[in-house]
């Protein structure tokens, strides 16, 4: 089986191949394949290499000599683009196997998206494929574009400017209106990627590759439909951590989610998985696709903060005042200037001007109040980035003040600090916008997009801060899993076999003392043996939820209250669910004071076991205040997940409680990670709750409910 490594470098064909081919490229100007040609042709961006148009019927194609098949084109050709009616590519892609194409980007049509037929289509030129050892982009898709070689196998016209941000785009038509969109603002890219179906390479096998490439330094992803699963999500995670990876995934909501038996599955959305791979690996997730391109803009052209103090520049108090607003929420903080610089500010601007923070120059700013101000606040140690507005005014040349703050920028020495700009209008800005974009400063018309995109800057460099320990289980936790799976094995082979609590206990997650009892008389005696007060519990496999049905009795004191608990809890059964089979009553020793919380497990079909955390009640229940990680989960990754959840403050002790003890809190959510990686057979898995004891006394499982698959 190839490694990641090997498919990695099976791609280079489709961005700098020697040679292509276009099969069933036309005359006809209003063909999509006369425009793949043009693309390739163009005097601009024209492909250095030899281009070769396949088309039995035709001479020639834009000054291009036309070949009546793959075989009979010369070499050198490694990347074949094939547009032709759906039927006629599988044998098109056995004919370009048979010639030595190396890659092939298959923008036709009329395969998985159609339906069965076009499906059993797809797996065809799949095994074609694999059989000559090619690699397939497609179908379904427009193709790639790479501004570097420069390689332009689209049919879209025109081409991006030469830049450094990479786009992974599973939508072709989204991939056409960015590139106008690119070209209009002069926002330079690296690489576009269109995927299609996909039936092939994919995002899991495109991420290192991009990750390798030096002409990228940011890698943003439009996705709907992520393959892969745990491969995908070890792609992203090793991208990350070389350089900048956003990502935006539509398909974020559902009109109407199926009734799943536990809370876990109930809360656990069509998202949730994919926002906690992004938040496990360092990817940064977007809501939109300005989002994604605004920070992608940020990152390819600036540098990192050092903090989160961000200053503001501005010759409008308004918008200043907007962006000081939304700093907060972006986790930045508005910087305040030192006395010292404060007296540099009032030595050069006039005596109505604003100099602590936001920095306001007034509507008659110039480019040399901008250059003197910028300088001076770009050496105050107070300061983290700059954000410089500009509202035009009449007198003002917009395009100088950004020259002047793209020069100062640049000037910095090696600790540079960023600088964003606010641009505010449009009829009189564009060459303003293209100014700041041939300066490497990033430039938004609003400035909450502005303080958005610092905000993806100070994630991403919070992220490098922080040291990642993602990569693997601490040694410890490693050490106890191997200790716990073998407790495991001795207790049981599935969890089909044992009791939840057996299994919890397998995996070193504290349970009450409890017991099944059958009769009234042998709750009696194991109530007395546990020791009083007890929990009884109703047991039954058609009721999932007890407390739906009055199937929990708390605080029983004596055994006579056991046997009268026990045959009302029978009652309630026959009650409620006539017919329905009791397996007993649970007799647990009942647990006093402490903090409920609730974990779960949902496994999701793509990425795997999801673990789910919050408080037990209203917060679950109502406020649905909970958060999500994959399993296997980090010390690290639980202690963010705790602190995501905002009723999770009530385990630091309120009112005169004492504080809950969060290390026995983290050890058994990552136990309970544990579990579900190692037990693929559990569907979905509730403990509610886990009551979190005082600080120094642990965590004890005091229900737990698992659905097996």
């Amino acid at each position: 089986m190839p490694t990641l490594a090997s498919r990695s470098a099976s791609l280079t064909p489709f961005f700098t191949p020697n040679g292509v081919a276009i099969i069933g490229a036309s005359r006809d100007a209003s063909k999509l394949s006369y425009g793949i040609v043009r693309n390739l042709v163009d005097p601009e961006h024209r492909y250095p290499g030899p281009i070769y148009p396949v088309n039995p019927k035709a001479g020639e194609i834009l000054g291009l000599k036309c070949y009546p098949d793959i075989s009979a084109v010369p070499d050198p050709v490694e990347l074949a683009i094939l547009i032709l009616p759906a039927p006629m590519v599988p044998g098109a892609v056995d004919a370009c196997g048979r010639r030595g194409i190396k890659a092939a980007v298959i923008i036709s049509g009329g395969f998985r998206e159609i339906g069965p037929v076009g499906a059993a289509r797809e797996q065809e030129i799949v095994a074609i494929a694999g059989h000559y050892g090619m690699r397939l982009m497609g179908p379904n898709g427009i193709g790639v574009i790479d501004t570097h070689t420069p390689l332009n196998t689209t049919f879209v016209k025109g081409m991006p400017p030469t830049g450094h941000i990479a786009f992974l785009s599973q939508s072709g038509a989204l991939c056409g209106g960015v590139i106008d969109w690119t070209i209009g603002r002069g926002i330079g890219f690296s690489r576009f990627l269109s995927v299609g179906n996909e039936a092939d390479v994919n995002e899991t096998d495109l991420l290192p590759f991009l990750a390798a490439d030096e002409t990228s330094r940011v890698i943003t992803l439009y996705l709907e439909d992520v393959k892969g699963g745990p491969a995908f999500v070890d792609a992203l995670r090793q991208a990350a951590s070389r350089k900048p990876v956003l990502a935006i995934k539509s398909g974020r909501t559902a009109g109407g989610q199926a009734a799943t038996a536990s809370h876990t599955g109930a809360l656990a959305g069509v998202h949730a998985a994919f926002r906690a791979a992004c938040k496990q690996t360092g990817v940064i997730e977007v809501e939109s696709i300005q989002a994604l391109f605004n920070g992608a803009l940020a990152l390819a052209y600036q540098p990192l903060p050092a903090g989160n103090r961000i200053a503001i520049l501005t010759n409008a108090g308004g918008p200043a005042a907007l962006a000081a607003d939304a700093l907060e929420e972006a986790g930045l903080s508005l910087a305040r200037t030192s006395p010292d610089t404060q007296a540099v500010l009032r030595s050069f601007l006039i005596a109505d001007a604003q100099v602590a923070g936001p920095v306001d120059l007034l509507g008659g700013a110039n480019e040399h109040d901008y250059r003197r101000a910028l300088q001076a606040v770009l050496t105050d140690p107070a300061v983290d980035g700059v954000l410089a507005i500009l509202v035009p005014q009449a007198l003002v040349n917009a395009v100088a003040v950004v020259e002047a703050i793209g020069a100062v920028a640049a000037a910095q020495p090696a600790s540079a600090r960023p600088v964003l700009a606010c641009l505010m209008g449009e009829a009189s800005l564009d060459e303003a916008f293209k100014a700041a974009h041939a300066a490497q400063i990033p430039a938004y018309t609003f400035p909450e997009d502005a303080v958005a995109a610092f905000g993806m800057l100070w994630q991403r460099a919070r992220r490098l801060q922080i040291a990642d320990c993602r990569l693997q289980i601490a040694d410890r936790n490693t050490q106890h899993a191997a200790r716990s799976t073998q407790h495991a094995a001795r207790s049981t082979q599935h969890a089909a076999r044992t009791t939840p609590s057996a299994l919890l206990a397998a995996y070193d997650i504290a349970t009450p003392p409890e017991a099944l009892a059958t009769h009234p008389d042998e709750a009696a005696t194991f109530a007395r043996q546990i020791g009083f007060p007890v929990v009884l519990k109703l047991i039954s496999p058609d009721i999932l939820h007890k407390t739906d049905v009055g199937g929990v009795i708390l605080n029983v004191q004596d055994e006579a209250a056991v046997r009268a608990g026990f045959e009302t809890l029978v009652g309630r059964a026959a009650a409620t669910h006539p017919g329905t089979a009791v397996t007993g009553v649970q007799v647990q020793k009942m647990i006093r004071g402490g903090q409920e919380v609730i974990v779960g497990v949902k496994r999701d079909a793509t990425f795997g076991p999801l673990i789910m955390f919050g408080l037990g009640g209203i917060y679950v229940e109502t406020l649905r205040d909970v958060s999500f990680r994959l399993a296997p989960l980090t010390p690290d990754d639980v202690a963010e997940m705790i602190d995501e959840v905002r009723s999770a403050k009530l385990l630091t002790g309120v009112r005169g409680a004492p504080p809950a003890d969060r290390p026995a809190l983290i050890e058994a959510i990552v136990r309970i990670g544990q579990l579900a990686a190692e037990h693929p057979e559990i569907v979905e898995l509730d403990v509610n709750p886990l009551l979190v004891l005082p600080k120094g006394q642990g965590a004890v499982a005091v229900d737990v409910r698992i659905i097996l698959g």
